[in-house]
């Protein structure tokens, strides 16, 4: 264990060197000034500066302490390892193997960055692998390295809708977007997009949750549309049947079509480039990735072999090439000049690093499960959905089927005939140790009490019927 130094009441942190009195006064005097307030001072208005001393507390002096610290905050959570969770909204608990964090913890890859091309090309191989498996189950030419998340990777595939359509000399300035997206997504939409096009909600049908058809064709005709935008499956877990219309709508008024797809479900559904979409997005947290705090989250960004659309994309793209020596082959990033990276101030749109390792752990899970592997992941999720839909429905006053269509991982169920709040039955669902469903009153009041269900391909029989049970008592006030 390092030790502590207190100099003039000051803290000497044992990993930051320049906390010693002595670096940090040959900085000041490099800098030509007596202190770090000075700095403070010559940019922030007196008027706006805090000259009070920070009520803080009194800085952790050991690993010992602020391990213990840490733990004991953490010990405050429950977690989805005591209790069984239905909760799902974008971040789902899936069964990890084991191989995948035994590659992701490895020296040569455990870092969020992404890696140089002269020195780190067996991590550049590993993403190339990365993309081209995902390239086979979205059935796209290209795909993206790593955006933060998926509600990153969406922003970003309309953003590039807008600008492939103003460079065809078209108006594109407004995206349509289902009243029924993610709203957490959409919001990173609505600021991403706000200085380039207004984004406007389609309605949807009471009966089957669906966008309204009529109201896409209204909005279309107006002919100043960039992007048409949905989810398949929906955030509130329909599967989108048709979306072949969908983009035919969009592609007759000179729009781009743009899909969030689940990639858990792509094993089992066909992908949708090949029902008309243009970019093809999403979150491969599904992946490999633990539910950590909300989750290790990734998005991706696929199209085929559209320059129009391959020359928008803001991320890095990852390629393979001959060598000068035969049969060996060497990795590097393609067409870098489209990225920030490589344009600088000039860039399109900025992009970060930081999920690069999920790529990696991403390639590993895709290369362990295979195509078979993938084809029993979505199969055993729709069946346990299915199941678990059927046997809630039974309970009497709850309409476990809200909309009467084809759902994969999620579905909403209806409480409004129970007499309680969905936030009510969630707080006696936690002392039966389950995690009930995302309430959906706040997000979309005209639903009254309703919630959104989730399972994965770990839920178990008796979890799920021990769900019911838990409901049957709660709903009958026992």
């Amino acid at each position: 264990m390092k030790g502590v130094i207190l100099v003039e009441n000051s803290f000497v942190h044992p990993y930051m060197p320049n906390s010693v009195p002595e670096n940090k006064k040959a900085m000041l005097d490099e800098l030509g000034i007596n202190s770090v307030e000075d700095i403070y001072k010559s940019i922030i208005p007196d008027e706006l500066l805090y000259k009070e001393r920070l009520d803080i507390p009194e800085p952790i002096r050991s690993e010992y302490e602020l391990k213990r610290h840490v733990m004991g905050i953490l010990n405050r959570d429950i977690t989805t390892e005591e209790y069984t969770s239905f909760l799902g909204a974008g971040c789902y608990k899936h069964q990890v193997p084991a191989i995948c964090d035994e590659i992701n913890s490895r020296g040569e890859f455990l870092t969020a960055y992404c890696g140089d091309t002269y020195s780190d090309h067996g991590k550049m191989q590993a993403i190339f692998e990365y993309t081209s498996m995902m390239g086979e189950l979205l059935d796209t030419d290209v795909v993206s390295y790593t955006t933060y998340d998926g509600g990153q990777a969406v922003a970003s595939s309309l953003r590039m809708a807008v600008r492939a359509v103003r460079e065809k000399g078209m108006a594109g300035k407004v995206i349509l977007v289902p009243k029924t997206m993610n709203p957490e997504i959409y919001s990173q939409v609505v600021q991403y997009c706000r200085n380039v096009a207004e984004v406007r909600k389609i309605a949807y049908e009471p009966e089957t949750g669906l966008m309204d058809l009529e109201e896409l064709k209204e909005q279309l005709a107006k002919k100043n549309v960039a992007a048409v935008f949905f989810e398949n499956p929906t955030y509130l877990g329909n599967f989108e049947t048709r979306g072949e219309e969908i983009a035919k709508l969009a592609h007759d008024a000179g729009a781009y079509c743009v899909v969030q797809t689940e990639v858990a479900a792509l094993g089992i559904m066909e992908s949708p480039v090949n029902q008309g979409a243009d970019i093809v997005c999403g979150d491969i947290q599904p992946l490999g990735m633990h539910i950590q705090f909300g989750g290790g989250q990734a998005g991706f960004i696929a199209c085929n072999q559209n320059m129009d659309l391959v020359e928008q994309f803001p991320t890095y793209m990852y390629g393979i090439t001959e060598t000068e020596k035969e049969d060996t082959y060497g990795w590097g990033r393609a067409m870098n000049y489209r990225s920030s990276h490589g344009s600088r101030e000039n860039a399109k749109e900025y992009f970060g690093t930081e999920t690069g390792l999920w790529a990696i752990t991403a390639g590993v899970y895709l290369a362990s499960m295979g195509p078979q592997g993938m084809y029993e992941l979505g199969e055993t999720i729709i069946q346990n959905a299915a199941y678990l839909e059927d046997i809630l429905d039974e309970i009497p006053k709850v309409r476990a089927k809200r909309f009467e269509n084809a759902k994969f991982q999620e579905f909403v169920i209806d409480f409004n005939q129970t007499g309680k709040t969905v936030e009510e039955i969630n707080k006696e669902l936690l002392k039966e140790n389950i995690f009930g469903g995302k309430d959906l009153s706040h997000d979309f009041p005209e639903l009254g009490q309703c919630a959104l269900y989730c399972v994965s391909e770990i839920t178990t029989l008796e979890e799920m019927e021990h769900l019911r049970n838990a409901l049957k008592r709660i709903v009958k006030g026992e």
